[in-house]
């Protein structure tokens, strides 16, 4: 699933996970549309922009993705300065802009992270979560 207010960028991620062999479920620019997705779709995974059409929302999204969904959860950014304390449960941060080696890079490590509950190498300009960096024995953010 990806969460993302800027069309053409949303439409080029969509278009790179299909070549990583992920089956996109859907794309939404707000928090209502994100919610909406998630609750119809279920996604395992979740690109995730922190400052949306609707405000920073991208923290509350992720809470919620993973609290109430399971999912997996990255953030998008072009502001660093906007990840939440913590990153709200996400794996961690991908920085704008981005180029598809890295997305492919973050979408198997989260892959790695949702089959075996495992952290993997962290791929290049890929900020981890703090929680990952000394993960409890369960493994799980909440």
């Amino acid at each position: 699933m990806i969460v993302e207010d800027q069309a053409i960028l949303a439409m080029e991620l969509e278009m790179v996970l299909g070549d990583a062999g992920c089956d996109v479920v859907g794309c939404a620019m707000d928090r209502a549309s994100a919610f909406e997705i998630a609750d119809r779709e279920r996604p395992d995974l979740a690109l995730v922009d922190v400052n949306l059409l609707d405000g920073m929302t991208g923290p509350q999204i992720a809470q919620r993705m993973v609290a109430d969904y399971g999912a997996a959860v990255v953030f998008l950014t072009a502001n660093p300065e906007q990840i939440p304390e913590g990153f709200s449960g996400a794996l961690g941060a991908v920085c704008k802009p981005f180029d598809e080696q890295t997305i492919r890079a973050v979408v198997a490590f989260a892959r790695q992270f949702i089959l075996e509950r495992t952290v993997g190498a962290t791929p290049r300009r890929f900020r981890l979560a703090p929680w990952l960096t000394t993960p409890p024995s369960d493994i799980a953010p909440h």
